[in-house]
Parts: structure tokens; sequence; C-alpha cells
């Protein structure tokens, strides 16, 4: 990758909607060996996809939850079937396993403490092996951005 390709994905994170001409001007490519690059980066894995960001507030989710997890066991199997169940939850929008006091990170996106409260009793706490969790709301977001490139 070179910077040619960075300035293409500098281009695509900005507006994924951006035209093959519009990219090509933006990099000092024309359209064909933008649109060869492009592929090649989609190929390798480095483009995963195109998306659409979406607003929380504006679909009517307007508190974010940072959510610790501790388990009772750490098999394979345990690990494989958690992951799967956190799959099946929409309001868990990020979940990474991590290092330190605690096996797990959430980010959960729900409309209010009360449907908070909901997800907890119907869902998250319903999930067996579950030892431990902490529950941090977000007051607010001060930096959301891009890769860097």
């Amino acid at each position: 990758m070179d910077q040619i390709d960075r300035k293409i994905l500098k281009v695509l994170q900005a507006n994924a909607r951006a035209s093959l001409q519009e990219i090509g001007q933006a990099v000092g490519l024309s359209s064909s060996p933008c649109w060869e690059r492009i592929r090649k980066l989609e190929q390798s894995g480095v483009i995963e996809g195109y998306t659409v960001r979406l607003n929380a507030q504006g679909l009517g989710l307007a508190d974010t939850v940072l959510v610790q997890l501790t388990l009772d066991s750490h098999t394979d199997n345990t690990l494989e079937k958690f992951g799967e169940t956190l799959a099946a939850i929409p309001e868990v929008i990020e979940a990474y396993l991590v290092s330190g006091e605690y096996d797990y990170l959430l980010r959960v996106a729900v409309k209010d403490t009360r449907d908070y409260e909901r997800l907890l009793r119907e869902r998250l706490y319903k999930i067996k092996g579950i030892r431990h969790s902490k529950s941090s709301f977000v007051l607010r977001t001060l930096k959301k951005a891009d890769l860097p490139l």
C-alpha cells in the first residue's frame, strides 16, 4: 500500500459514496487506475465494506453504556457460546475480549436508563456464566474518529 492508496482510503472514509471521478481527482489519477486500486484494496481485505454512519439519537437511542463483564469460565466453548449470544443482541453494538480485570467490554445503545434496565433483566443477566458486571453510562463523546492513515 502506497501513499496514493492511503489517499484513496481517506477520500472513501470521508465519503464512501464519492464517484470514481471525484476520488481520482482527489488523488491525481484517472478513473480506471483508481478503480483498479480500490478493487485491490477490497480483495486484500483492507476495505471490508461500505456503510452508512447513523446517528444514534436520531434513531431514539440516546444513551450509550459501556459494560464490563467477567465470566466464570474461560474455556474455548464458553467463549464461543458467549460471543454467539452477544451477536444475537441488537443493542450490543460492539464487544471486545480484553485483558485486565474484566473479560469483556461491550458498547451498548439504548433509549434510556429504563431501556437499559430492561436489557439487563431480559437479555444480559439471562446469559449463563456471567460472574460480575459493571456499567458506565457515557455522558459525552469527546472523540469519534476513523482509523488513522
